[in-house]
């Protein structure tokens, strides 16, 4: 198998030795080369042990997350994406904010063509609240696909079954 230089520059895929960062750390996220840029494709990760804090209690507050992105030239490396999340533990932020958050770190991170995000959190005071954000690329058909994704994300909700 040829090497890969963007192979080669992933720190936190085999390593031995995993540092848990429980405070919010963009820079934990790496990326690599997508080897069918040519293609339209999705990549979704599930992610049920997402936990952040409330900003005001400090409560905890847990939730699935479910990010799908159609990548271009870059895609996250999943160990990366995993630390980074988990370096939300101790981060203070609402639901919407945290998601927003992400996302905004990884359009910065990747430039996908697409990505949402929707979280599902369990109720806390007897109510849950499942933000949903989306990015398409400006100018093109994937700014369409957003608006589309955005306005009809929840016409067929499918089962909750984190609660």
């Amino acid at each position: 198998m040829p090497e890969r230089e963007d192979i080669e520059q992933l720190d936190q895929l085999g390593s031995e030795r995993t540092a848990y960062t429980f405070e919010y750390d963009p820079s934990l996220l790496e990326v690599f080369e997508n080897t069918h840029p040519y293609r339209d494709y999705f990549v979704k990760f599930n992610c049920p042990e997402f936990t952040t804090l409330c900003p005001k209690t400090g409560q905890p507050d847990f939730g699935t997350l479910y990010i799908s992105y159609i990548p271009d030239e870059k895609m996250v490396e999943s160990k990366s994406l995993k630390l980074y999340l988990f370096s939300f533990r101790n981060h203070g932020g609402f639901h919407e904010d945290s998601i927003n958050t992400i996302v905004n770190d990884l359009v910065d991170l990747m430039d996908p063509r697409y990505l949402e995000i929707w979280g599902k959190f369990t109720p806390r005071g007897g109510i849950s609240i499942d933000p949903f954000v989306n990015y398409g690329r400006a100018g093109t058909k994937y700014e369409q696909l957003a608006e589309n994704r955005l306005f009809q994300h929840d016409l067929y909700p499918e089962p909750v079954d984190n609660r």
